[in-house]
């Protein structure tokens, strides 16, 4: 037995949460509020890619994050994450349209990008979704792509740009730089002996971009809230100065003027601007004088950097 039919529901994953995503957010908000509708987001996790034995594109946003950015564009939007298992894919466009979509969700009005597709191997169409709405009483529309004059805005664009480590024209597309997420661990301590301390991060599930050195913004978790924490440095590749035999990469993070134990902790790095390639120096005292150098460009960069107000003070 179905729900009473009072949802609008938007279909999509969502990865980035970038400016075309936002305007998509910002209509479903609208219309909602005009046809007084409960808005809701279906999105799937972990990528259809995985359950169907492919290899899922780089991620650019964690599920926590991705819910975090949505209800910031829409504080009432209720986000729904479904399990996309192979049971879930082997449902008929039909199933998923009867199942899914009106019995579950309670749809009155569906919301899909122009080239959705859905069902057991991508069978059904906008066509079939119109088609079925009609029969079970939703209606289905299509929003249109946004775009500027290069194309699309779309989560494959944006991972091409950050691919290309053209981090600036990735920050325009999202709205915000990109960010990379993870546990502060014990490193070899390295940088501490040449007067750079640095947290290592554990656990990164973002896309990363370019090995090389970057200008960057971090938040750290303070219990279950997360708080600007400051202005730093990263480098993100195999540090291969120091030799440390790494053979996967790794994000480090120098903080400016901060000296706190922060081991264990979360953090939030915000990749605002690339400085330059990672390289290898001939030794400890010239690879000093180069992050010297970092820094000083690096806090020239984020002079003017400050926690947002109407985030409760994190930085993005």
């Amino acid at each position: 037995m179905s729900q009473a039919a009072q949802a609008l529901v938007v279909i999509g994953n969502f990865d980035g949460v970038h400016r075309g995503h936002q305007a998509v957010i910002h209509a479903v908000a609208r219309l909602a509020k005009q046809r007084e509708l409960t808005p809701k987001l279906m999105t799937f996790e972990p990528h259809p890619a995985v359950t169907l034995g492919r290899v899922p594109p780089p991620l650019l946003t964690t599920i926590a994050r991705k819910r975090e950015l949505v209800r910031r564009h829409c504080p009432n939007l209720d986000v729904v994450v479904r399990a996309f298992t192979p049971e879930f894919a082997a449902q008929s466009p039909e199933q998923f349209a009867r199942t899914v979509l009106y019995q579950e969700l309670g749809a009155k009005l569906v919301m899909v990008g122009y080239n959705f597709r859905f069902g057991r191997g991508r069978s059904g169409g906008f066509d079939a979704l119109e088609r079925f709405g009609i029969d079970l009483g939703f209606d289905a529309i299509a929003e249109p792509l946004v775009c500027d004059d290069r194309g699309a805005w779309s989560s494959t664009r944006v991972r091409g740009l950050i691919a290309a480590g053209e981090m600036d024209k990735a920050s325009e597309m999202l709205g915000r730089p990109h960010m990379v997420s993870g546990q502060v661990v014990r490193g070899h301590q390295r940088g501490r002996t040449i007067g750079f301390p640095t947290c290592n991060l554990a656990g990164v599930m973002e896309v990363l971009p370019p090995f090389g050195v970057y200008a960057v913004v971090v938040d750290v978790r303070r219990e279950s809230d997360w708080r600007a924490l400051g202005k730093g440095v990263a480098n993100i590749g195999l540090r291969p100065t120091v030799a440390t035999g790494a053979s996967s990469p790794l994000v480090e993070v120098h903080l400016f003027g901060i000296d706190e134990d922060l081991y264990d902790a979360e953090l939030r790095v915000h990749l605002v601007s690339r400085l330059r390639d990672e390289r290898q120096f001939a030794g400890l005292d010239e690879l000093r004088v180069q992050i010297e150098a970092d820094g000083e460009r690096a806090q020239q960069l984020l002079n003017d950097a400050v926690p947002d107000p109407d985030l409760e003070g994190i930085w993005y």
